[in-house]
């Protein structure tokens, strides 16, 4: 079937979005038709639309980026026993040139999670790829338990609005960086010491800290070091390979790591969303069209979004 979307036929700059009609492949017996009502932005988009990502994803043109859906089944292969048309979902589908920056777009059924009833399209669309990569981070790898030190690098950001929360909610001390402007939703979300980064340096005022989850790389992440707790303390990183040498002068576990797609963590997410126990925090929209994904690039490229920034789907 046909379906609109904002398409990429080379790599290039934020000029390279387009508004196109793509074929999407046929429905698998285990995938389903989600009718998109929203999508998010993360930065592996516009680092796989100018290209970086080439040498992972060797796809033709032209792409769908975008890998964030909410919305609602219009279609379930031969297979599908779990869902059923109507049902209101949200997914981060599997990593193909058939992104979500469209009006529909398929999902593997174990990818699925229900949308609670009580957050909107919006706010769920928000949450896979951030909110997994959070989750993973701190328990996965990370595994944080109750009572422990945990410092978040770029709180405000779409991956930092989610960990702090789940943080807090496992019963972890919560530090975390963020520009002035920031520290009141930060501590609204748990965050029990918000850091000026512009003010201050994090490795002279922490120490003893049982994990840093690192948003950030380069000079921060190097940094983390030095406030990790020696023998046990855990740096996982969303972005780089962090220095084994370093590693194994403190004594400390530090690894990168690419999220794994996973429906049961995304329903597990459901449920504290369900609960209010977590929230979204939806920072700006923008509407499905050329200009709208130009615009919400540019803002995501400045690193100084605060929280997600969601694509509306009419």
């Amino acid at each position: 079937m046909k379906t609109k979307a904002v398409i990429i036929k080379q790599y290039g700059s934020k000029e390279v979005l387009e508004e196109g009609s793509i074929d999407l492949p046929e429905l698998g017996n285990h995938q389903v038709l989600v009718r998109e009502k929203a999508t998010s932005i993360n930065p592996i988009d516009w680092k796989l639309r100018e290209g970086y990502l080439k040498q992972m994803f060797d796809w033709e043109f032209p792409i769908i980026l975008g890998w964030d859906v909410a919305g609602i089944i219009e279609a379930v292969g031969s297979e599908v026993t779990e869902w059923k048309v109507g049902d209101e979902v949200f997914a981060r589908p599997d990593t193909t040139r058939f992104g979500t920056y469209a009006e529909h777009t398929i999902v593997d059924e174990h990818l699925l999670a229900k949308k609670p009833a009580n957050v909107s399209f919006e706010d769920a669309a928000a949450v896979p790829l951030a909110g997994l990569t959070a989750y993973q981070g701190l328990f996965d790898h990370g595994s944080l338990q109750k009572g422990e030190k945990v410092l978040i690098h770029a709180g405000a950001g779409g991956v930092g609005t989610y960990a702090i929360q789940l943080a807090k909610d496992a019963g972890a001390y919560v530090y975390t960086t963020a520009s002035e402007k920031n520290h009141e939703l930060l501590k609204s979300l748990g965050a029990d010491e918000v850091i000026d980064y512009r003010k201050t340096d994090f490795q002279t005022v922490l120490k003893d800290i049982d994990l840093v989850l690192d948003t950030m790389g380069g000079e921060v992440q190097h940094n983390s070091f030095e406030v990790l707790k020696e023998g046990s303390g855990r740096l996982i990183s969303v972005l780089n390979e962090p220095d084994q040498d370093k590693a194994k002068q403190k004594n400390v576990t530090a690894k990168s790591i690419w999220l794994q797609p996973d429906g049961q963590q995304l329903s597990i997410l459901a449920k504290l969303l369900e609960e209010n126990r977590m929230k979204s925090v939806v920072g700006s929209t923008f509407p499905l069209s050329q200009k709208g994904l130009y615009d919400a690039h540019a803002l995501s490229e400045t690193h100084h979004a605060v929280g997600k920034i969601v694509i509306t789907i009419d």
